[in-house]
């Protein structure tokens, strides 16, 4: 905590992650940002500052967050607020500051931390309580936030960084989910979400590759970046009354023609009954662009909540749609309530056509609900077999018209030989029900801030629909005994995807890792051999990534009807206690040490928070970052790792939403011949 204040420009050091929601009222309530009860006699809880600190290194990140509230009331009052849900987060540390007092948090089941959080309340003690609504947000209640004081908050979590193409990205979640959810808190009025003081954001990125360029889109004027000696970056954002309004979206992009490579991050202690391992393997396949047309469905969300983002979506698709090839065929479906074919059939991308299309797009509107069933029931009808079909699903919202039930999506998508790769625009969207819908069919998902940019995200997808992929792939890894391994039948890889795999391992000693797949219909094999080390102790937080990697296949196989509903909560609840992890099943209460005594309550997330903290300070030490690579004598795949190249140059800022992000995809619009002037 010392190291942290230091660059903190003010002593009320703050934070909650995101569109912080606060709400201010004797009996509790949620919202997005900071709220008064209609007819609350109260004056709004306050933001005095809003500070981050991310630390990205070994492909992963830790994010932690503080933030202090000021009761400018005559009366002690709850605080409920609510943060949107950064995806495979994993929440770790949650800790109060009463007066001159800390307090900490451990996870217990949901409803006893529930009740107890109450029994406290109730007897005026110090407390705090996280929860996890499913998909969508983190909510944390704070008691009591005293009269005329300031109560801070401290949290901490963690989530993977992968790379694609060549490029990092980062989120932090600030805005709020904006879906037509009809548990969405409406009711609320006014949204107050500005921060009084100073709001700052803190990026610490390591790599043990080169890194060409950083950047955090829509706050240029306001940072600072400094490259360290070591190679390490280093971006510093402060800005005086900001609005926690605008996610904060860190791009950085590797340096060209580096090897692919398979990287391996272990942790095991002395004497343990298995180690934990996170491998990340980026192919350097030469995957060629396919020459043949190919059909194209865009199935776009037109629901309410889209309202704020339609001129993006309709901006990036007409641009997409504007520079396809005249041997491809698109359609174009739209849903709200119910589906419409939106171009009568298929259209050859024609000059004319396209034209006639683009104006017919830009002139979308937007009202009712979200039926995403009935958008792709839709797209999947009229399919040509003879030609290779994918289909582009944009939306934000979560579900909440017609068929509803994961499984019956994942009938959906078994049912027809097509590949679907969703965008989901926003926060608190429903990822788990993207991810079944595009991993059951071959495709991929991703998600897209607001302060990202569609067509760039659409773009980066293209690149990989219109080159080969390796099919039918396979990892296996012989020689040390590994189970509860994730990530293992990929199915598809497509080109500048690198793969995250989460497992443990029995014991260190020689491992052979083996890739089989196809490609242009010849069957390819890949492989190398590494050592698992029997001691490591660097990175204790892959245990909790691990954990809850495997909560999210859970979640799948529940979502694909392959594990019973009672069977997967049971699971995903003694994952969550086990591993120190707030999921839907269990909570993270924050109590005084005596409290936890008094109910009994055992301290294995202050253990496991002191092992984290004593690696974070070693690794924090270290003259540079470690390299995980385990492939070098053996390369497991004979090329370079494709990169999107591209211009953009250094220093120039570019305005929030621009049409083509040149950091990230200049390169790529050229290959796809787009126009500057596009």
């Amino acid at each position: 905590m010392k190291t942290f204040h230091r660059f903190i420009t003010k002593p009320a050091a703050i934070a909650v992650a995101a569109t912080a929601a606060l709400v201010i009222t004797t009996s509790g309530a949620f919202a997005a940002g900071t709220l008064t009860p209609k007819g609350s006699p109260h004056a709004p809880i306050a933001i005095r500052d809003h500070h981050v600190k991310v630390t990205i290194n070994n492909g992963f990140a830790k994010t932690e967050v503080l933030q202090t509230f000021y009761n400018p009331n005559d009366i002690d009052l709850e605080a409920v607020y609510r943060c949107p849900l950064p995806k495979s987060a994993s929440l770790s540390e949650v800790t109060l500051t009463m007066g001159e007092r800390d307090i900490h948090g451990e996870v217990v089941e949901r409803q006893k931390a529930q009740t107890i959080y109450e029994s406290e309340k109730k007897a005026g003690s110090d407390v705090g309580l996280a929860t996890k609504d499913s998909f969508k947000a983190f909510e944390f209640r704070v008691h009591p936030v005293k009269a005329h004081d300031e109560t801070r908050i401290r949290v901490v979590y963690y989530q993977p960084v992968p790379i694609d193409t060549g490029i990092g990205r980062y989120l932090y979640p600030l805005e709020e989910g904006g879906t037509d959810d009809p548990a969405a808190f409406s009711f609320w009025n006014p949204v107050h979400d500005a921060v009084e003081g100073n709001f700052s954001a803190e990026v610490i990125l390591k790599s043990a590759w080169p890194i060409e360029q950083v950047r955090i889109p829509g706050f240029e004027n306001e940072t600072t970046t400094e490259k360290l000696q070591d190679g390490h970056y280093r971006m510093l954002l402060e800005k005086q009354g900001q609005a926690l309004n605008q996610d904060l979206v860190v791009y950085y992009r590797l340096a060209q023609d580096l090897p692919g490579r398979v990287e391996v991050v272990p942790f095991r202690e002395e004497g343990a009954k298995e180690g934990t391992f996170m491998m990340v393997v980026t192919p350097g396949i030469d995957l060629k662009p396919i020459e043949n047309g190919a059909d194209y469905v865009y199935v776009l969300d037109t629901s309410g909540s889209m309202a704020s983002k339609i001129h993006t979506l309709t901006d990036g698709v007409t641009r997409v749609i504007g520079n396809m090839s005249p041997k491809d065929r698109f359609r174009v479906v739209t849903f709200s309530d119910s589906a419409r074919d939106f171009t009568g059939g298929w259209v050859t991308a024609t000059p004319e056509n396209v034209e006639k299309t683009v104006k017919k797009i830009q002139g979308l509107r937007t009202n009712g609900g979200t039926d995403i069933y009935a958008g792709l029931d839709l797209a999947m009808k009229k399919l040509d077999d003879d030609r290779a079909t994918s289909v582009v699903l944009v939306t934000d919202g979560v579900t909440n018209r017609g068929i509803v039930d994961p499984v019956k999506f994942h009938e959906l998508t078994k049912q027809h030989d097509i590949r679907i790769f969703g965008f989901l625009l926003g926060n608190s969207a429903n990822w788990p029900l993207m991810r079944t819908v595009c991993e059951g069919s071959g495709g991929f998902y991703a998600g897209v801030s607001n302060a990202d940019d569609i067509m760039g995200q659409i773009l980066q997808a293209k690149s990989k629909i219109v080159h080969e992929s390796l099919h039918d792939a396979e990892f296996s890894i012989k020689g040390v005994k590994t189970f509860n391994v994730s990530g293992k039948l990929p199915g598809k890889i497509y080109r500048g995807e690198q793969l995250v795999m989460f497992g443990q391992y029995e014991k260190g000693g020689k491992a052979e890792l083996t890739l089989e797949a196809r490609l242009t219909g010849e069957d390819k094999t890949y492989h190398t051999e590494f050592e698992f080390p029997d001691v490591d102790t660097a990175n204790p937080e892959i245990e909790r990534l691990w954990a809850l990697d495997q909560i999210e296949q859970i979640e799948l196989r529940a979502n694909q009807g392959e594990m019973p509903v009672r069977e997967s909560e049971d699971a995903i609840r003694d994952l969550g206690l086990e591993y120190q992890l707030v999921t839907d099943e269990t909570a993270m209460l924050v109590l005084a040490d005596d409290a936890f005594e008094r109910h009994g309550i055992s301290r294995k997330n202050r253990d496991r928070v002191a092992r984290e903290n004593a690696a974070q300070s070693a690794r924090a030490a270290a003259p540079t970052p470690t390299s995980y690579r385990v492939d070098k004598a053996k390369p497991f795949t004979p090329g370079n790792a494709p990169r999107i190249s591209g211009g953009g140059g250094g220093g120039g800022a570019l305005p929030p939403f621009a049409v083509v992000l040149l950091l990230l995809f200049s390169g790529l619009a050229a290959k796809l011949g787009i126009r500057k002037d596009a």
